[in-house]
């Protein structure tokens, strides 16, 4: 065993005992967190095609651009089984199933399976979607995968979830409004609950990270900024289409998304501050020359990036998805 993945190992088995402290936090009992059918109509009762009507009727007043927003925004949660076996792989964690980090992943895999859950169900019953080509869609992106850069190093898997969690809690959160808008409570109820969640789990992800930093501050900088440099994609990245080549429809999917200010360039610089502020980087102790440097690369990068998210011009190339019906 290198001593690279040694010391990830010693560190992970160290905060492991504050995770296991913190997770009651973190994640909701099953018995008490809310469930898809809390917001669906139920077949079950007398007043369920007339609750569907009234779905569908709302749901028709949501723009193009939003309805296309919703349907990448799904697909992406649906993509779960990816991103379990991703964090499950993590450099320096033991795969005892028994065993700390794997009772967090499956956990936090149980939460984030009601999104995609409840999303889909909405989607099929709002009329407004070729289910098919949708679901299409979501089996390429899991069996395409993705690569975001991080290996299986457990620091850069928590940096990139820490700022993934943040950029999901933003976009549901716009859907919210925007939806809220178009005049569909429901769907505003909906995304707004899961926004609630992947803010809570991102708390937990920076929290996570904060720990890493009181013990292994220097390879933590440099993991950091490794992933900037990088970029943090997101994990649709590969999104496409049937007949259309890898990735090629993420393009268009973030354009909407952009021109609804669903989730922005700026956003993606406000996170960074957030995390800059959160794991006080300014202030970091213990750093050798390669720290140093990759600090002052991260503290300086938001004022670059931002201004160049001034100068992007809106996306204005309509797109017809297959996904959509009307």
């Amino acid at each position: 065993m290198s001593f690279f993945v040694e010391r990830r190992r010693e560190v992970m088995q160290h905060i492991e005992k504050y995770m296991l402290e913190m997770m009651p936090e973190y994640l909701k009992p099953i018995d008490e967190i809310w469930q898809p059918s809390d917001f669906l109509p139920d077949a079950s009762k007398d007043d369920f095609f007339h609750k569907v009507k009234e779905l569908q009727q709302s749901a028709s007043e949501l723009s193009y651009d939003l309805v296309a927003v919703l349907i990448g925004d799904t697909i992406t949660e649906e993509a779960l089984p990816t991103y379990e076996s991703w964090l499950a792989m993590v450099d320096g964690v033991s795969r005892d199933e028994e065993g700390g980090w794997m009772k967090w992943n499956r956990q936090w895999t149980s939460e984030e399976n009601r999104h995609g859950d409840l999303l889909n169900k909405y989607l099929y019953l709002s009329g407004r979607v070729d289910m098919r080509q949708m679901e299409m869609s979501t089996q390429y992106l899991i069996a395409d995968g993705f690569d975001i850069g991080t290996g299986h190093d457990p620091y850069r898997n928590f940096i990139y979830t820490s700022f993934q969690e943040l950029a999901t809690n933003v976009s549901h959160r716009r859907v919210a409004s925007l939806a809220k808008k178009d005049g569909d409570t429901l769907l505003s109820k909906m995304c707004g609950v899961i926004a609630s969640d992947e803010a809570r789990h991102a708390k937990a992800y920076k929290d996570f990270i904060s720990q890493i930093f009181k013990v292994d501050a220097n390879e933590a900088m440099l993991a950091f900024e490794d992933m900037m440099k990088k970029k943090i994609v997101m994990p649709a990245h590969f999104l496409r289409e049937v007949g259309l080549p890898i990735g090629q429809v993420f393009g268009h999917f973030t354009d909407a998304a952009q021109r609804l200010g669903v989730y922005t360039a700026v956003d993606y610089v406000d996170i960074l501050k957030q995390l800059i502020v959160e794991w006080n980087i300014e202030s970091v102790k213990e750093l050798n020359e390669a720290g140093e440097k990759a600090r002052d690369y991260i503290m300086k990068l938001p004022d670059r990036l931002l201004r160049v998210a001034e100068r992007m011009k809106n996306p204005s190339i309509d797109y017809k998805f297959k996904w959509i019906l009307a």
